[in-house]
């Protein structure tokens, strides 16, 4: 039976999921593989990379850096997180992702991004991150209207939350039987329809799947959610989420509200520490 770690996006509520992931990192727990979406597929590389610490040191360091993320980088380079910056000069300059360790590393990891021509989900293995998984690393975090679709081979993709928020279904189709699931709503959430659908049309017309998909959304979101606590409720899944909505929305650049963000997703991590431990079968290991 294989292990696995999903990873809900989210933007910078996936502060409280670095935190939640830097607590398990940090007490050696282990998982097969591990997917993640959008913000999930961002800072859940640092699960491979084994780097605890570092989404929130980078997060916190360039939080009002107009390059990192300012209604100048959209202006002057078409993305509202700037593309460059947060996928190049970033992990390869100026807080490095540990790549020897990455690549090292036997956990599976994967992101999702979603083909703007289809409206589907596009699940990719990231066996390293040179250039090519790099970029898809940042189209699965390619918020639509705010960023510019992003080619990777022969493909274009946006945020794989369009299409999958939470790939629990799919993961366990690619053989990872008993999932931990990290979720940056509280468990009451529910998603409504989308907002300004009508403007949206208009601003994603080159893409008409991607705007069908987002009308569908919160129907498949919610759905989601469903599943997610049936197969709870199985003993397959074990979720952790938010007991209270998070103080970060989609986007924050003070560096006060970051943290507090994070230390949430620590204080839940240490809450699960012990039950994700017995879930995995592995709460003898440090006896």
């Amino acid at each position: 039976m294989k292990t696995g770690l999903v990873l809900e996006g989210g933007a910078m509520r996936g502060l409280f999921t670095a935190g939640v992931l830097d607590v398990m990192m940090e007490n050696g727990i282990e998982f097969d593989g591990a997917i993640g979406v959008s913000a999930g597929a961002a800072f859940g590389c640092n699960y491979k990379s084994r780097q605890p610490g570092r989404a929130l040191r980078y997060n916190v360091n360039y939080a009002k850096d107009p390059r990192y993320c300012s209604v100048w980088s959209l202006i002057f380079t078409g993305d509202l997180y700037g593309g460059k910056f947060c996928y190049d000069t970033l992990p390869r300059e100026l807080d490095k992702v540990d790549y020897e360790t990455y690549v090292s590393n036997p956990m599976k990891f994967y992101a999702v991004a979603t083909d703007v021509h289809t409206g589907k989900p596009v699940y990719k293995e990231l066996d390293d991150m040179e250039e090519e998984n790099m970029q898809f690393l940042r189209a699965s975090a390619s918020m639509p209207v705010v960023s510019r679709a992003v080619k990777v081979g022969d493909g274009e993709y946006l945020d794989g939350g369009i299409s999958d928020s939470v790939p629990l279904k799919a993961f366990e189709e690619m053989g990872y039987d008993k999932n931990v699931v990290i979720l940056t709503r509280p468990e009451t959430y529910r998603k409504k329809p989308q907002a300004a659908a009508g403007v949206m049309k208009v601003l994603l017309k080159k893409y008409p799947a991607v705007m069908e998909a987002l009308e569908k959304r919160h129907t498949v979101y919610n759905e989601t959610l469903e599943y997610i606590h049936e197969r709870e409720e199985q003993g397959m899944t074990y979720v952790i989420c938010p007991q209270r909505p998070l103080p970060a929305g989609r986007i924050e650049h003070d560096p006060e509200v970051l943290k507090a963000t994070y230390y949430q997703g620590r204080k839940e991590g240490l809450r699960h520490l012990e039950a994700v431990k017995k879930f995995l079968g592995r709460e003898k290991e440090n006896e």
